[in-house]
């Protein structure tokens, strides 16, 4: 799919996100990012062929084995976007907050290549919060259907719950590289937060998403000294 409908969706003079390009060398990062947009959803990324292979999780990953949740394949992300939390502006593509909510490396049963075309990927997770065997299996394409549509289904494992487990989502709400709740991203509306260090797991500096207006500086007029405060030096005696 390559960068280029990635790159079409957005005005990188507005919006914070990384322009991007593919990376010539190979890894197997993962992350998934908590994107109030118009819908709140979680977007998962897998590393292949230098790109983020991009899906729009509804309802979030279930932790609950056979529980099927839909996940929309979307355009491929930067490998720089694993870095990125904080306020995409409104009006944009993909306008509201976002939030690295995991992150770790993915591990993929026999060879992706081919289980990414065939629609079924069957891979291993090991975040900070998801572990374990998981599948991404695409839906056949109904007629006038412009999505395309997978299920992202956890295997039964030592990492599964049962239904009657804590819900995952609910139990860990904080950003896996922050600390921070939605919430509090959101508050942050003056602030845009990059990472200028390698690894998700380093915050960066957090750089003014709008100027400050600073006032001119006003050159103040040096008084002279009232003629009762003038302070007499006595002459030098001429040489003879």
């Amino acid at each position: 799919m390559g960068l280029q409908t990635y790159r079409t969706k957005r005005h990188f003079d507005v919006t914070p996100e990384p322009r991007g390009k593919a990376a010539r060398r190979r890894g197997n990062a993962y992350v998934i990012q908590k994107h109030a947009a118009r819908r709140l959803h979680y977007d998962l990324r897998l590393e292949l062929d230098g790109v983020m292979k991009s899906w729009a999780v509804t309802r979030g990953p279930s932790l609950v084995p056979g529980e099927k949740r839909l996940a929309v394949h979307v355009e491929d992300h930067p490998i720089e976007y694993n870095k990125f939390e904080g306020i995409i502006p409104q009006g944009e593509y993909g306008g509201g907050t976002v939030m690295i909510w995991d992150f770790g490396r993915w591990e993929p049963e026999g060879d992706p290549h081919r289980g990414y075309k065939k629609g079924h990927l069957k891979f291993r997770l090991d975040g900070k919060k998801l572990h374990g065997l998981w599948h991404l299996v695409r839906m056949h394409r109904r007629p006038g259907e412009k999505r395309e549509n997978w299920l992202l289904i956890k295997s039964d494992d030592e990492a599964a719950r049962s239904p009657q487990d804590p819900d995952i989502l609910e139990q860990k709400q904080r950003s896996a590289v922050t600390g921070r709740r939605m919430e509090e991203i959101a508050k942050a509306q003056d602030r845009v937060w990059r990472s200028n260090r390698s690894g998700p797991g380093k915050p960066g500096k957090a750089r003014l998403a709008v100027a400050r207006k600073r006032k001119p500086a006003t050159k103040t007029a040096r008084r002279k000294p009232s003629p009762s405060k003038r302070v007499s030096r006595p002459r030098k005696s001429a040489r003879r």
